[in-house]
């Protein structure tokens, strides 16, 4: 009975904080999803082409990548259906992963809770860092790739859905064509929007559903067995409390809003700003699934390269901010506040327990695909 009780304990507590780590994400997951339909059937394939892919240069695509991802509102989880999206229109590896990492880590939500929580020196340095990071390991993932004569032709995964041209309307029979026009768009674009969601939330789901699962019940574990309270004991500044703050951030899943509470309550429990900052950057850059899914659906190089531009950008611009915080003369534990959750928890549930059936019946159809 003393043997069962922890283990029962253990397997209860790890299920609970999967739940919760699947609810904080599931807002974000349905938005993420939403984006990568429209960006499906919306944007054309000449146009991802022309900007994110390999005619837009290893350089350019990165930078508009990057560019592309910093205002949007996505966590690390959601910003993993949209960067597929794009990587199966045509995107570089590199543009992806610069998107992959530029998304998560600032939004203008975080931007401005940065701003209420912490100062505007942390509100204008997380973004730039963040385009910064994103850039370099695009542009590095891209030149490795054309230094080992890789052709990087898009990732090969669920064949695109067919949709409609908007210019296959016809006149109308009241002899009006204008008329005509307008009622045939309007029609494609509803079929447009309904190809979005059947894209997104069926198969992009279903394709990705295993091993978000996989990754959101690591995250769990890692969750159950790392308490809060460790975090801020061991992390009261210099080097050492950076790569202790990188090797606590990268696994643990935590949105660049949620994070920026929680870096407060640490530097005003005597963390540097600096180190405070390596977890901003890489808590919300990655976590178990967004790891989890880059391995598979990227592979093992570009998952080194994701993981080791995030380490090393981390810990250099927290070295950089502290050096900023020092030469300013501003203290840092004079920084006091508090924010409540943007989403309630009630909320969050309800998004999870929505996402939840469209998680199970997007694996069971693509199951039911491939073993035809």
């Amino acid at each position: 009975m003393s043997l069962i009780s922890p283990v029962t304990g253990a397997f209860y507590g790890i299920l609970a904080e999967s739940w919760h780590i699947f609810a904080e994400a599931a807002p974000y997951l349905l938005l993420g999803f939403g984006i990568a339909g429209l960006l499906h059937v919306f944007v054309p394939d000449d146009k991802v082409m022309q900007y994110l892919g390999r005619s837009a240069g290893k350089f350019r695509s990165v930078l508009n990548a990057s560019l592309l991802g910093v205002p949007l509102p996505l966590c690390s989880c959601g910003v993993v259906p949209a960067a597929l999206s794009l990587r199966k229109r045509g995107a570089t590896k590199g543009a992806t992963l610069s998107f992959l990492i530029s998304t998560p880590q600032t939004g203008v939500d975080s931007i401005a809770i940065t701003y209420a929580l912490l100062d505007p020196i942390m509100t204008i340095f997380r973004p730039v860092a963040t385009f910064a990071t994103a850039v370099v390991a695009g542009v590095t993932e891209n030149i490795l790739n054309s230094s080992k004569g890789g052709q990087d032709t898009g990732y090969q995964g669920a064949v695109p859905l067919t949709v409609l041209p908007m210019s296959s309307a016809t006149p109308d029979t009241c002899g009006c064509s204008s008329c005509g026009v307008h009622e045939g768009e309007a029609e494609n674009f509803v079929q447009k929007v309904r190809a979005g969601i059947k894209y997104a939330y069926i198969e992009l789901l279903g394709e990705i559903g295993f091993w978000l699962i996989v990754g959101v019940v690591i995250a769990g574990i890692i969750s159950y067995f790392v308490p809060a309270s460790m975090v801020g004991s061991y992390l009261g500044g210099g080097i050492a409390s950076m790569l202790l703050a990188l090797v606590v951030g990268i696994p643990l899943y935590i949105c660049a809003t949620a994070s920026t509470p929680l870096a407060a309550v640490l530097i005003l429990k005597g963390m540097s700003p600096g180190a405070a900052f390596v977890f901003l950057l890489a808590g919300p850059a990655t976590n178990a699934a967004t790891i989890t899914m880059v391995l598979k659906f990227l592979g093992k190089r570009t998952t080194v390269v994701y993981l080791a531009s995030i380490a090393l950008c981390a810990v250099v611009s927290g070295l950089v901010l502290d050096q900023i915080y020092s030469d300013l003369g501003i203290d840092a534990l004079s920084i006091a506040g508090s924010a409540s959750e943007v989403i309630p928890p009630e909320v969050k549930n309800v998004f999870a327990v929505l996402l939840l059936p469209l998680l199970i019946y997007g694996m069971y159809s693509r199951k039911g695909c491939i073993e035809k």
